[in-house]
């Protein structure tokens, strides 16, 4: 049942991308010029997850349990060390620069261009260096 739940939720999540244009690098990429051809349609998209957020977490995290699991899965760091912010970092060196991130990369995917295929290879070739790195 967890893996339907999962299946599910990627769906929803992949259809609600594609609806908001986050799929779409150069939209991202206009939303990110805020000194030229600002587009600021996706601040609606952040505002109304960031609402959804601060309503819903406090009520589910008030439930016993999580539907599909055996507990929340919250997290117990809550230190700023230089690991998260290099990873923030080059996250959004990563994001101004391609217009992708990680999920609306994966979702693009079947647009079929050769530059979100360079993206999610590049991205897979970089986790693997990754892992590398820190063992």
């Amino acid at each position: 049942m967890k893996f339907v739940a999962a299946l599910l939720a990627g769906a929803l999540f992949g259809l609600g991308l594609t609806l908001s244009g986050m799929s779409d690098p150069a939209k991202v990429l206009g939303f990110l010029d805020v000194t030229g051809d600002w587009r600021p349609d996706l601040a609606f998209v952040m505002g109304g997850a960031v609402l959804v957020t601060f309503v819903a977490t406090p009520w589910v995290l008030n439930q016993p349990l999580p539907l599909f699991n055996t507990n929340f899965a919250t997290p117990t760091n809550t230190k700023l060390d230089k690991r998260l912010i290099s990873g923030a970092a080059l996250f959004g060196i990563g994001w101004g620069l391609s217009g992708y991130c990680p999920g609306p990369a994966w979702v693009s995917l079947s647009y079929g261009y050769d530059n979100t295929l360079i993206f999610c290879a590049a991205m897979i070739a970089g986790m693997g260096l990754e892992r590398l790195v820190t063992r």
